[in-house]
C-alpha cells in the first residue's frame, strides 16, 4: 500500500493515475540547516545568538559524568536516533539515571509540564497565563497529587520517584538556564525566570494532566445543553443516535456480566441483566432537568434559568478552549488504536500487539522512547522493560517487558459531571438546606507583575468552575465582581465532580505492569489504573493475549445517566457509588483469536452499568476488525510488517457510503463535473497525493456544513463564521425579514460539525430519509438552494469546486490531500506564542499526510474549521512476542527537546512515510545498535 507523502519525500517528476484518484508527482525538500542566529542578530531585543548559545544545552552522551547519589555504576546506550537504553544494579540507581537522561534530553518540557499541572505558568510567561492557572488552581491537580504521594502510594514507587527527581535535581545542579535549554535563553528577554527543583510530585501530577485531556464525555455534555438553545429535543437526538451494535463490534465480543455472582466472566454471563443503564451510547440522555427539557423540574427548567445555564456553559466552554493541551485537543477528537493477534494468526506463531495513540501533534513528542534495564533481575533490582514514557514520570507506559506486552486507549468512560449549583448567599443549595461552600485562597505568582489572588470555593460536587470566568459571575447573579473576590450574591454557579479529583494509586499501577510477568500479574496490576480510565490490552511470551478495562467509574442514579449536566441541588442526581473491579469486562485468549479498541464501545448492550452515553461510533475499530479478518480467513497468517500496514490504512468508510450517490447527481457545470469525476474509479483511500481525496472531503465537509453547520446554534460553530438566522434566545440587530446576525464562537480546532464518526453515524442514517429537514439550505449568491438530499449533494459538488479552485488552484491535475492536510509541528508555549523568530528557531514543517478522520490512519481534522491536522498517531509501535528485538516502534517526533539537535524531528520523516525503526531489546542487540556510551559514576 502506498505510504503517506511529507514535505522532505524524494522527486520523481511523474504523475500517475491510480485506484487512488489523480496523483500528483513528489518533490523533495532539501533541507539546509541555517543558524537562524546569523539571521536573528540585531532583531527582537537586539540580541545575537551564536552556535555556542544552541549547542550549549545538548547533552553529553559520550564519556563520563559522576553523580552522587549512585550506588554502582550506570551504562546509557544511545542508538542513531539518541533512543536511550539505561542499565543498572539497583531500583533507585535504574530511576535516579531515568531522571537524569530525561532531563538531559527535554527538562524544559518537564518543566512547562509542572508549571501547568500546578497552575504556574504566570511564573515562567507572565499575566498572561494569569486566567489558566486560576482554572488550574481551582482544579487543585497538584493539591490532589500531593495527597496521591503523601497517603495512597506504595513505600517502593515513594522511593523510584524520589530516585527519580534526585536524577533530575543530579542535572540541574549547577546550570543557568541558557545550559538548560534554548527555550530558558528566549525567556531570559522577558523576565528573570530561573527553574527550580524537581519533586516527587512534580512527577506524579503529570497524571492529572494526562486525565484531563482523557476525561470522556465532558464536551458532549456541554454542547447538548448548549444546542438547546436552537435545536429540540428530537433534532439533537439525530446529533447523536445510539451506538450501531449490529455493524460495528464491541471490544468484548465473549463473555459477559453474570447476575448470579455479580462479576464479569470471561467465558459465559447470563448477558440478561437490568441494571442502572444500558449502555448503549445513546445520547437522548435521561432527561435531566436542565438540559433534557422534561417537564415539573426543580427550577432550573424555568426560560430564564436555562438561558442563563446555556451562558454558563458558553463561558466555561471559552475557559476550555484558552487552556494549554497536555496530550489531547482539550478533551476533543481524541482516539487510539490498538489491537493484539493471538499466535494462531501469526506467522511467528507468538502473538503481535500494535498500538497508536491519537493525540495532540506536539514538538516534542509528548512520548520519550526508553529501555530501563536491570543487569540482574532480582529482588534488589527488578525491571527489565522497554517503551514509551512520559518525560518528567518514571517507568514506563506503554511497551513490553521480558514477559508481557501491552498497548492503551482512551476507553471514554465517563468520569465527569458537570452541575448546576443555586447559589445563596455564602453557600450552595443541596436538598432543602444551605450548605457553606468550603474555601481556599490561592496566590498566583506573576513573572514581571504583581500577583494575584483568587478565592476557590467547592460544593459536594466539587469545586465552582464558573467562579474563573467574569462573564460567568455576571450571568444569574445580582452583582459582579472581580477574580480575586467570587461573588457571594444569589444565582448560578457550574461545579464539577470529576475522579481525578479524588486521590488514586495510578503511579503505583505503572511500576507494577512493568513489571508484571503473566495475565494475573497484569490484571492485578491494571486494577490500580483508576485515573484515566483505559483498555489496556496485553500479550505475553506464553502465547496469551487479552484485554481489560480498569478505573474508577462512577454509578449514577437511574433518573442521570451523565449525558447532560445536572442539578446540584437535587440529592437524586448524585454519584452513587463505584463500579467494583471485578464487574467490569475483560476477555482473555477469546476464540475468535484477536482483540480489537479503538474507542468504540466495550461492551454489548446487556451490561448492567452505564460506562458513558458517548462511544467512538466504531468506524476505525470495525475497519480493523474487517482488517484482520481478510488476513486471516483461509488459514493467512499476519507478520510484523502487516500490522505495520493495517496501521497506515487510509480508507474512509464514509466515502464507500457517499460516492455511490454522488456521482449519480446530475451536475451542469463543466467545471464541477471535471472535479466529479475524479470520484469514478476511487478506491476510497485518502493517500496524500490523491486528488479524489481532495475533492471528497472537501464535498463531505461542504455537506456537513449546508446540512447541520448552518443550524447549528452560535456557541459551537466556528469563531468568526456569521450568519443571518431566525431569532432564538439572542438579542441584535434583525434584517427586513426579521432575522439575526449571529457569529461563531468556538476555536476551528473544536467546532461542530467537526466530520468525526459521530457525523458519519448521523448521515448514514439520514440517507434514507432524503427529504428530511436537514437537508435543506438556502440559496445563496448563484449557489441554489436545497430541498432535498440530492439537491444539497449537488450543492456541496459545487461549493466544494470553487472553494479548492480557490485554496489549489483550477487545475485539478495540480489538487492533491497532502496540499490541504497538513502537519505543522509547534513548541508548545514560546513556538505559539513568543516573538517571531522565536518560532521559526523552534517550530518545524509542514508535511503534507494521507489519512483523516476515523480513518485508522487517523491524522485527524475538524471539517468545521478547515483541513489541517489536529491529532496524529503520537507513536507507533508493534511487538513481536515471538523475538521481542523483531518489534518496531516510531516517535512523532524525535528522543530531544533541543532546537537543532540531530534528533529534535529526526524520525518525523519516517513517520510520516509511515516507516518503523528497529527496536533493540536484548543487551546483544542494544549493544550491536549503540552509537554512543555515557557511564554515570558513583
Amino acid at each position: 500500500m502506498p505510504t503517506d507523502t511529507t514535505a522532505a519525500a524524494a522527486s520523481t517528476g511523474q504523475q500517475a493515475a491510480g485506484t487512488s484518484g489523480r496523483k500528483k508527482g513528489r518533490k523533495g525538500r532539501l533541507l539546509v540547516l541555517v543558524l537562524v542566529l546569523a539571521l536573528i542578530g540585531g532583531v527582537a531585543y537586539g540580541a545575537y545568538w551564536s552556535v555556542s548559545t544552541v549547542r550549549a544545552s545538548f547533552p553529553q552522551t559520550k564519556g563520563s559524568i559522576t553523580l552522587e547519589g549512585l550506588s554502582g555504576p550506570v551504562d546509557v546506550r544511545r542508538d542513531g536516533y539518541g533512543i536511550p537504553q539505561i542499565y543498572a544494579s539497583s531500583d533507585e540507581d535504574l530511576f535516579m539515571a531515568q531522571g537524569y537522561v530525561q532531563a538531559q534530553d527535554r527538562f524544559y518540557e518537564m518543566d512547562v509540564r509542572r508549571h501547568m499541572t500546578s497552575g504556574r505558568l504566570s511564573e515562567m510567561f507572565g499575566a498572561g497565563q494569569v486566567d489558566n492557572d486560576a482554572f488550574l488552581r481551582t482544579l487543585g491537580w497538584d493539591r490532589i497529587a500531593k495527597q496521591e504521594y503523601e497517603e495512597k502510594l506504595s513505600p517502593a514507587t515513594k522511593k523510584y520517584l524520589q530516585a527519580y527527581a534526585k536524577g533530575v535535581n543530579a542535572y540541574l545542579e549547577g546550570k543557568e538556564g541558557k545550559d538548560i535549554s534554548l527555550e530558558y535563553a528566549a525567556l531570559s528577554f522577558e523576565n528573570d525566570y530561573k527553574p527550580g527543583a524537581w519533586t516527587p510530585v512534580d512527577s506524579v501530577a503529570w497524571l492529572k494532566a494526562m486525565a484531563w485531556d482523557l476525561r470522556g464525555n465532558m464536551q458532549d455534555e456541554i454542547d447538548r445543553a448548549l444546542l438547546t438553545s436552537r435545536l429540540g429535543p428530537k433534532q439533537i437526538a439525530d446529533l447523536y443516535p445510539s451506538y450501531p451494535y449490529s455493524r460495528n463490534k464491541p471490544i468484548v465480543q465473549e463473555g459477559g456480566y453474570d447476575e448470579g455472582s455479580g462479576t464479569f466472566e470471561a467465558e459465559g454471563g447470563s448477558g440478561d441483566g437490568e441494571g442502572e443503564g444500558d449502555g448503549t451510547g445513546s445520547g437522548e440522555g435521561a432527561g435531566s432537568e436542565l438540559g433534557g427539557g422534561t417537564e415539573g423540574g426543580t427550577g432550573a427548567g424555568a426560560e430564564g434559568d436555562a438561558a442563563g445555564f446555556e451562558s454558563q456553559l458558553t463561558g466555561l466552554q471559552r475557559v476550555l478552549e484558552d487552556l494549554p493541551t497536555a496530550v489531547g485537543v482539550n478533551g476533543d477528537g481524541i482516539g487510539s488504536n490498538s489491537w493484539v493477534v493471538s499466535g494462531d494468526h501469526t506467522v511467528s506463531g507468538k502473538p503481535l500487539l500494535a498500538n497508536d495513540p491519537h493525540l495532540s501533534a506536539s514538538l516534542p513528542s509528548v512520548w520519550y522512547q526508553m529501555g530501563l534495564h536491570c543487569r540482574d533481575v532480582s529482588d534488589k533490582c527488578r525491571y527489565d522493560v522497554t517503551g514509551y514514557t512520559f518525560a518528567g514520570m518514571p517507568g514506563v507506559i506503554i511497551g513490553h517487558n521480558q514477559d508481557i506486552a501491552w498497548g492503551l486507549t482512551n476507553s471514554g468512560v465517563d468520569v465527569t459531571d458537570l452541575y448546576l449549583e443555586k447559589i445563596t448567599g455564602d453557600g450552595y443549595q443541596y436538598g432543602d438546606k444551605v450548605v457553606p461552600f468550603e474555601t481556599r485562597e490561592e496566590t498566583i505568582k506573576v513573572a514581571g507583575g504583581a500577583s494575584r489572588k483568587i478565592v476557590v470555593r467547592e460544593t459536594n460536587n466539587g469545586p465552582l468552575l464558573s467562579d474563573r470566568s467574569d462573564e460567568l459571575v455576571k450571568t444569574g447573579k445580582k452583582a459582579t465582581v472581580d477574580r480575586s473576590a467570587p461573588d457571594r450574591g444569589d444565582g448560578y454557579a457550574v461545579a464539577l465532580r470529576w475522579t481525578a479529583l479524588d486521590p488514586g494509586r495510578t503511579m503505583d499501577a505503572v511500576f507494577a505492569i512493568n513489571r508484571a510477568k503473566d495475565w494475573d500479574d497484569f490484571r492485578e496490576a491494571s486494577k490500580l489504573f483508576e485515573v484515566p480510565s483505559q483498555n489496556l490490552v496485553y500479550a505475553d511470551t506464553e502465547g496469551h493475549i487479552g484485554y481489560t478495562l480498569p478505573g474508577r467509574i462512577p454509578t449514577r442514579a437511574e433518573k442521570h445517566d451523565g449525558s447532560v449536566p445536572a442539578p446540584g441541588w437535587d440529592p437524586d442526581y448524585e454519584w452513587t457509588g463505584w463500579v467494583d473491579q471485578d464487574e467490569l469486562p475483560y476477555e482473555f485468549d477469546p476464540e475468535r483469536g484477536y482483540i480489537v479498541t479503538a474507542n468504540q464501545a466495550v461492551v454489548d448492550e446487556d451490561y448492567p452499568y452505564t460506562l458513558t452515553t458517548d462511544w467512538g461510533y466504531g468506524a476505525r475499530s470495525q475497519r480493523i476488525n474487517d482488517l484482520i479478518q481478510s488476513k486471516i480467513k483461509d488459514g493467512g497468517k499476519i507478520s510484523t510488517d502487516d500490522m505495520r500496514q493495517m496501521q497506515l490504512d487510509n480508507s474512509s468508510s464514509i466515502a464507500k457510503l457517499l460516492v455511490p450517490e454522488l456521482l449519480k447527481i446530475d451536475v451542469d457545470d463543466e467545471h464541477v463535473r471535471e472535479a466529479q469525476k475524479l470520484l469514478e474509479g476511487w478506491d476510497y483511500t485518502q493517500d496524500a497525493d490523491s486528488a479524489a481525496a481532495a475533492y471528497f472531503n472537501s464535498v463531505w465537509r461542504n455537506i456537513l456544513k449546508l446540512s447541520f453547520g448552518h443550524k447549528l446554534p452560535k456557541e459551537v460553530r466556528v469563531k468568526g463564521q456569521c450568519l443571518w438566522v431566525e431569532p432564538a434566545n439572542t438579542t441584535g440587530p434583525a434584517d427586513e425579514a426579521g432575522k439575526v446576525r449571529e457569529c461563531g464562537q468556538r476555536s476551528a480546532s473544536q467546532a461542530q460539525p467537526d466530520g468525526g464518526d459521530r457525523w458519519f453515524e448521523v448521515v448514514r442514517r439520514l440517507m434514507a430519509d432524503e427529504d428530511s429537514e436537514w437537508w435543506t439550505t438556502p440559496k445563496r449568491g448563484t449557489r441554489p438552494a436545497a430541498e432535498n438530499r440530492d439537491q444539497l449533494f449537488k450543492r456541496a459538488l459545487i461549493d466544494a469546486r470553487w472553494e479548492l479552485t480557490a485554496k489549489l488552484g483550477k487545475d485539478i491535475d495540480t489538487w492533491s490531500w497532502g496540499r490541504l492536510h497538513r502537519l505543522f509541528l509547534d513548541n508548545q508555549t514560546l513556538g505559539t506564542d513568543g516573538p517571531g523568530f522565536v518560532k521559526y528557531v523552534l517550530n518545524r514543517g509542514p508535511w503534507k499526510l494521507g489519512g483523516g478522520e476515523a480513518t485508522v490512519n487517523a491524522t485527524g481534522w475538524n471539517a468545521a474549521g478547515g483541513y489541517g491536522v489536529v491529532w496524529v498517531p503520537s507513536m507507533r509501535m508493534v511487538v513481536n512476542l515471538g523475538d521481542l528485538d523483531k518489534s518496531r516502534w516510531i516517535n512523532l517526533t524525535g528522543a530531544s527537546g533541543h532546537a537543532y539537535n540531530a534528533h529534535y524531528v529526526d524520525q518525523t520523516d519516517k513517520w510520516a512515510e509511515g516507516e518503523l525503526l528497529e527496536w533493540a531489546y536484548s543487551e546483544k542487540a542494544v549493544e550491536d545498535s549503540t552509537t554512543d556510551h555515557l557511564v554515570l559514576k558513583p
